[in-house]
This record gives structure tokens, sequence and C-alpha cells, in this order.
């Protein structure tokens, strides 16, 4: 029996629709990058250059550029001391709540996936924050699963409530949802929002969505539009890398915030670069052709690219990769992180749910605090006063 599915181009009826033409802009980029057409001379052409074009771009991300690597990685260097000095910013993720309504493949939180699903309480949301408040961090990542209904809008607004009263800067990685709502969500305190595109081959992202909200493609292109637009002074874009044509999906993301900084030069702009991490249930799904030597590349390419994004490494990533990435173009990496649900409760660590994916680098705050500080870095906890 054939199963009839929802278009993943056309949107719900509860969903804003953006007068843009930003995609089809991404997309058209995305799909000239043929990588066997830049050469070496390509490569020493975008080196030699202040203000990348796209061109230049994509030749710092083709297999041409392999051979650059050091070079990219010196000027990545330089480009990075000139707008960011030795600063690293940092902070960690709050995991909140775990259920999900989307069937994604790769992502442990899915929901066909036979995982212990759990949501906070107000009182446990309390302290959560307050025993990652004592560690000494002053900014976090707001997380959920995918679920309008298990964890609406008007709850992550209380969330983020408890979280301000806490930290200094609140950051949020939840479903995509409207204009309104994004402004509804700054009024409680969220100060930006980062969205992963997962990838922005549409034929890909249709077979690995299979249902839920997520599986329609451009609303979820359009989030970061839609939290500017809500107030949200800074968006983060991701290409989960493995998931498609790296190489593509990377020059995609790069575009994408690249236009949409033009559009609205105000607002901060962030880039992370996720790779593939194994789930519970599935310890195969790992990024295929993207190995370290790859993400340096890619990292670089963005600085270099766009001088003025932040750059997050997550500990996705191990401490030895994270160690050095901040010396050469990441200015953002998380610690002391438990990607389960309610991990800070209790002294013992238990998870009240189920992790998304596993992390590679355990590293509590005060261990990366002194990492930061060992690499010659300076690490900040917040670069934001309010009065």
């Amino acid at each position: 029996m054939s199963t009839t599915r929802t278009d993943h181009m056309k949107y719900l009826p509860h969903m804003d629709i953006l007068s843009s033409d930003m995609l089809d802009d991404v997309l058209l980029y995305r799909n000239a990058f043929h990588n066997e057409d830049y050469t070496d001379r390509d490569v020493r052409s975008a080196l030699q250059k202040d203000d990348l074009s796209p061109h230049d771009f994509m030749a710092l991300l083709s297999t041409a550029a392999l051979p650059f690597l050091e070079k990219m990685a010196q000027k990545a260097k330089t480009v990075t001391r000139e707008h960011f000095g030795n600063s690293v910013a940092l902070f960690t993720p709050v995991y909140f709540a775990n259920y999900c309504e989307n069937h994604c493949f790769y992502c442990g939180f899915n929901s066909h996936n036979n995982i212990k699903r759990a949501r906070l309480t107000e009182e446990e949301l309390h302290t959560e924050c307050r025993s990652i408040a004592s560690t000494g961090l002053e900014e976090v990542l707001m997380l959920t699963g995918e679920s309008r209904r298990m964890s609406d809008v008007e709850y992550i607004g209380k969330a983020v409530k408890i979280a301000r009263s806490y930290f200094r800067v609140i950051g949020l990685e939840i479903y995509p949802v409207n204009v309104a709502e994004y402004k509804y969500l700054h009024d409680c305190g969220a100060d930006y929002v980062t969205v992963f595109q997962e990838t922005y081959n549409s034929d890909t992202y249709e077979k690995l969505h299979l249902a839920g909200s997520k599986r329609i493609f451009p609303y979820r292109f359009y989030a970061q539009e839609r939290a500017i637009l809500g107030g949200m002074r800074g968006v983060g874009f991701a290409a989960l890398l493995g998931l498609d044509d790296y190489q593509r999906d990377a020059v995609a993301t790069g575009i994408h915030a690249a236009l949409l900084q033009r559009k609205y030069p105000h607002a901060e702009i962030a880039l992370s670069c996720p790779r593939l991490r194994p789930i519970i249930n599935n310890d195969k799904i790992n990024p295929k052709d993207v190995d370290e030597r790859r993400l340096v590349q890619i990292i670089c390419a963005y600085r270099l690219f766009l001088p003025f994004a932040s750059i997050t490494v997550s500990s996705r990533e191990n401490a030895r990769f994270r160690n050095n990435i901040i010396k050469i173009a990441a200015t953002k990496i998380s610690a002391g992180v438990c990607v389960g649900i309610g991990a800070h409760l209790d002294a013992e660590g238990t998870e009240k749910g189920d992790e998304q994916f596993e992390i590679s680098d355990n590293r509590s705050f005060s261990e990366v605090y002194a990492a930061v500080k060992d690499a010659g870095m300076q690490p900040v906890t917040s670069d934001y006063i309010f009065v």
C-alpha cells in the first residue's frame, strides 16, 4: 500500500509565508557548485583577496583547496584575530524537553525512536539553571524536541523567562515558529535563534524527513528571517555535515548567511559546523566524507567569506580538535555539555530523558575554561551588559 506524504515544498495552513526569493537564490548557488571546476589558480586568487566573492568561497571549499589548507588556516587566524581578538565565548546547552513529532532518520529524538521521553517542570528548570549558573556560565542555548503539543510556545517562553533570571544571554534551538511567536519569545528574554537546515538538497531533505512539520523545507529555510523580523538580535545557520554532499551544503550555508546579513545588516550572524554523530539505537550514523581535515577547510572558508560571523564548534567534536580550532577560526565553543533531559538535576547527573546524540567532548566548564587559557586565548562567559 502506498503512503501519501505531505508535499515537502508546500506550507501548512498555520505557517507564515514570507515574500522572498532568497531560497531560490541559495539553491541556485548550491547547484552551480561543481567541485571539478575549481583549480589551484582559483584557490590562489581567493587567498589573495580580503573580500571574497561567492566564486572565491566555492573555490576554498573545493578539493583543489586542500593542498592550501595551511595557508587557509594562517589567513583565517589573522582574520579572526582582527575581528575577535583572542576571545572565545563559552556556553552550554540546556535540553529541557525531548518529545518530538517528526520522523527524521538521523536524530535520536525522532518520534519513531524508542527512547525515554521527558520535559522539565518549572521547578526542575530552576534547579537545572541554578546548577549550571553555579559553575560560572552566563550563556545558555535552550533546546527542545520538535513537538508543539508537548512543548508549545508558551511553555518555551516560560522556560526562557526562568533561564533569563540566571543567565545574561539566552539562545534558542527549537522548532521553527512564526514571526509573532519569535517576537513573544524575544519578549520573554531570548536573544538569538539557531536553526540547522540539515541539508539544502531538497530531494535528500524530503527522503530524510518523512513526517512532521519539519518536513516542510521552505518554512525551515526562512526561520532565521522570521526570527529577525520577530526582534531577535542574532541568528545561527548550519548544515548537518554528512547528510548529503558536504561541499554543496557548506556553499549553501555560507551563501544563506551572507544574503541574510546583507538584507539585515544589524543582525548578528553565526555559523555552526556540526557533523553527524551516533544516536541511541543507531551507532552507524556518522559523517560520510567529512574527516577533520575537511572540517577545518569548511571552517576556514566560512571565516574568510564571512569575517564578522561567529563560528561555533560544539562538543560533537573531540577536545583535541576544539583546543586547536579556537586558535584558528572558531570563536565559540560549548562547555559542561549534557545532551539528555535534566542532567543537572542531581549530583549524579542522572538524566530524566534520553539524549539526542552522543558527544565527543565531556569536559566540565572549568576544564574547558582552563584549556582556552592554556591555548593563549581569553575565555568569555558573556560579552553583553544589560543596563
